[in-house]
């Protein structure tokens, strides 16, 4: 994996002489901010060509280039400085801007690093919140019973049962035995109650049927074998014979 640079991104550093800091003012805090060991310092400024030529801040006005100057002070514990790009003795152009707070000093972030900043934490937080979301709507769904295990019971299931029409159940066919026991059944009631009407077709007047009667025995007839009936019920019963005695045997 490559090396990164820490000069590309200098928003998340910071840095302190912890020398400096008790005597920090608005005369020495320029002194301070152009230490070697200071990240946000660029040697090739105008103020390090003034430095090694001795000579006073008043003359960066003359130079063209990369300068540092002191914007605000607000003793004795915040300093900002510009870094910006002199043109002419009136026109510069700003490039960042560094604040010091009780002798640490952090670069200003520009207003393009905020938006986006803020715009990848709204989406990140955004994202984490639909994904917390889903995860506990999922979980009120869950049911466990330790005979069944883990299953899914979602609410729409029972509106879906109840919307869908109730179908009947299928009666199960008789069996062969039932079939013919009503058949015999039937002829049986017929025989013993035969129909007077009959309709030879769908929306016809039905017909008398005309039913044949058996003829009955005589009187005399029934009355003589109900006599014969009486007497045999009336004649006794021949004596039951006793067992046989048992004789001895002889030996």
């Amino acid at each position: 994996m490559a090396s990164v640079d820490f000069r590309d991104n200098l928003l998340g550093i910071s840095w302190v002489d912890s020398n400096w800091v008790p005597g920090l003012n608005p005369g020495n805090v320029l002194e301070y901010f152009s230490d070697r060991s200071n990240p946000f310092y660029d040697r090739t400024c105008n103020n390090e060509v003034v430095k090694m030529q001795r000579l006073t801040v008043d003359h960066l006005n003359q130079m063209v280039g990369v300068e540092y100057i002191l914007l605000h002070a607000q003793e004795p514990i915040l300093y900002i400085i510009r870094k910006q790009q002199r043109q002419s003795p009136t026109q510069v152009v700003p490039l960042a801007d560094y604040y010091i707070i009780a002798g640490v000093v952090y670069q200003a972030p520009d207003l393009g690093t905020v938006i986006s900043s803020r715009v990848v934490k709204i989406f990140i937080l955004s994202a984490v919140h639909g994904i917390q979301s889903a995860f506990d709507e999922a979980m009120s769904y869950c049911r466990y019973h330790p005979s069944k295990g883990y299953w899914w019971h979602f609410k729409d299931h029972e509106e879906r049962e109840k919307a869908k029409p109730k179908t009947k159940k299928k009666e199960e066919p008789s069996s062969l035995f039932q079939r013919h026991r009503v058949d015999t059944l039937l002829l049986d009631l017929r025989s013993k109650f035969p129909p007077t009407f009959y309709q030879p077709k769908p929306g016809e007047k039905p017909i008398p049927v005309e039913v044949k009667k058996e003829p009955e025995p005589p009187t005399e007839t029934v009355k003589q074998e109900e006599r014969e009936q009486a007497t045999k019920s009336s004649a006794p019963a021949p004596p039951n014979k006793p067992p046989p005695e048992k004789r001895a045997r002889l030996q």
